[in-house]
């Protein structure tokens, strides 16, 4: 039967996520337009999201903090371009954005001295493989496949290489180790529902060493310059950024900021996406023609849930096959204006990805378990007409 109860807000993508509960275009009233961004009252905004994120994150005071151009993309080519190659380098690649890194550093770079450590959709590369003595590239939390690593305990602290942590689906959704990591970036638009083209480059101060020691051998196009005369670029951190950013973005940056802070920061956005996903593995245990892509429960996602039609029939499908399946599903859901953008990511296994960072509402994943079950039975039942 059709289900009667519809989610408030169907809005499941995996980035652009959600905004938070309440967010209406006048939460970006205050942002300062018609500026200049150097200008002191432009300026003041850009270290605001600089101060706030720190200290949400628990970010430590010697890290520095820098507001990038090009989204977490951006961040993270700008961290490789920059730091690499004055050592080996191992690469993690468990879902098409870790092999996007790894590609770059091959291809592009054309760096010598790479091990490339890979797994298939739904599982983990072994960690302990990673030597300290060699910088270390890697996804927190594969957005693409649902899979994460599970904790930091696999990087070694007394490391000499430096650890480069594309964290964009992770941070302000999981507890990140500082300690443990040189570089980390993220993108506004993912766990706090932000506008794109943005991301937040972290260095620690090994990375900073890094950065003033060790010149590439390569040009490096202008935004992706940290340095100046041999030493850091400190105006980049301190809210000067390199080209210019769209103060709109940054209202809305704030605004998800304040949200995080005042309904408790940061162990209350690691519960209300603990919350979420934890609501869609019941429903995943009860349900047979589901399961999760990601194989052990400990390194499951908690905001980029991947799942996987479990039935042997869609298993032996041809690629393509699977593909329309999906589409065929989440179009039925689209229609009915249930849920938006839950099809799998194009590179992955054909199947379901549920972003339930803390922006989204657990009664809107409440209501949307029973129409996965009513647009499977709707899909299976056309097929066998």
């Amino acid at each position: 039967m059709t289900p009667s109860l519809r989610p408030r807000r169907p809005l499941f993508s995996s980035g652009p996520c959600a905004k938070r509960p309440g967010w209406s275009p006048e939460a970006l009233a205050p942002a300062c337009l018609g500026r200049s961004h150097r200008a002191a009252a432009g300026k003041a905004k850009l270290r605001e999201v600089i101060d706030r994120s720190r200290a949400i994150l628990g970010i430590p005071a010697d890290y520095r903090i820098a507001i990038v151009p090009a989204s977490d993309t951006g961040a993270v080519e700008m961290a490789l371009w920059s730091l690499l190659g004055a050592r080996g380098v191992d690469v993690l690649a468990w879902e098409s954005f870790g092999e996007g890194w790894a590609s770059d550093i091959v291809k592009q770079l054309k760096l010598q001295d790479v091990r490339l450590f890979r797994a298939e959709y739904g599982q983990l590369p072994d960690l302990a493989q990673v030597s300290p003595n060699r910088d270390v590239v890697f996804t927190w939390n594969g957005t693409t496949s649902g899979v994460r690593v599970p904790d930091g305990a696999w990087i070694a602290a007394s490391r000499t290489g430096l650890t480069i942590c594309d964290a964009t689906s992770a941070a302000f959704a999981m507890n990140l180790p500082w300690e443990k990591l040189d570089v980390v970036t993220w993108s506004w638009q993912k766990a706090l529902g932000g506008e794109a083209a943005h991301g937040m480059l972290v260095l620690s101060p090994h990375a900073v060493e890094r950065l003033e020691s060790w010149t590439p051998p390569w040009p490096l196009p202008k935004i992706f310059r940290l340095t100046a005369k041999g030493r850091l670029n400190e105006a980049l951190f301190e809210g000067e950024t390199i080209n210019t950013p769209s103060l709109l973005c940054v209202e809305d940056a704030l605004d998800g900021l304040r949200w995080a802070a005042a309904i408790g920061g940061l162990p209350e956005l690691i519960r209300r996406a603990e919350a979420n996903a934890a609501l869609i593995a019941e429903w995943v245990e009860r349900t047979p023609w589901i399961r999760f892509l990601a194989e052990a429960p400990a390194t499951r996602s908690c905001t980029s849930v991947c799942l996987a039609f479990a039935e042997p029939a869609f298993a032996a499908l041809p690629r393509e096959a699977q593909a329309a399946f999906v589409k065929r599903f989440a179009g039925l859901l689209e229609k009915e204006g249930v849920a938006f953008d839950i099809a799998s990511y194009r590179e992955a296994p054909p199947g379901l990805r549920i972003w339930t960072g803390a922006t989204v509402e657990r009664d809107d994943i409440a209501a949307l378990l029973p129409w996965l079950d009513w647009a499977y039975a709707e899909v299976a039942r056309a097929k066998a007409a």
